[in-house]
């Protein structure tokens, strides 16, 4: 549903996907993410989804958390988002799709076309009879 790319730190070039909220991304062991960089708080900031606005950051009180160069406290999140936690920074995403099987539907439309074309071949030779 969500990606985190890391891109600076420790772990930068690495990928992150969150499927369930809230996520918490801090330095502890509790935190869904966890980010040991200097400047980053065992709980520095939550990703929240929210139905109306859509996703949404919440930095916790006295941390700071920077958006797309702008400091933010809570802030709706955008598709390609840079964010910044201490020395860490990372890149808001929304994760790839994946595309459902089509096999069964192909298949149930080439019947039902076959079933068609056939019920006419009968229909044609019922009537020149």
């Amino acid at each position: 549903m969500v990606q985190l790319k890391i891109l600076s730190g420790k772990m930068a070039g690495a990928s992150w996907s969150a499927r369930r909220f809230p996520v918490r991304i801090g330095r502890s062991p509790k935190a869904d993410l966890q980010i040991e960089e200097s400047g980053v708080w065992d709980e520095h900031i939550q990703i929240e989804l929210n139905p109306v606005e859509g996703f949404r950051l919440r930095a916790q009180p006295n941390a700071v958390a920077v958006v797309n160069s702008q400091p933010a406290n809570d802030i709706v999140l955008r598709n390609g988002d840079l964010i910044q936690i201490g020395s860490s920074r990372m890149q808001f995403w929304l994760s790839e799709t994946r595309q459902r099987g089509l096999r069964f539907r192909e298949w149930l439309t080439w019947t039902g076309i076959a079933a068609i074309s056939l019920g006419q071949v009968a229909l044609i030779y019922w009537l020149l009879r």
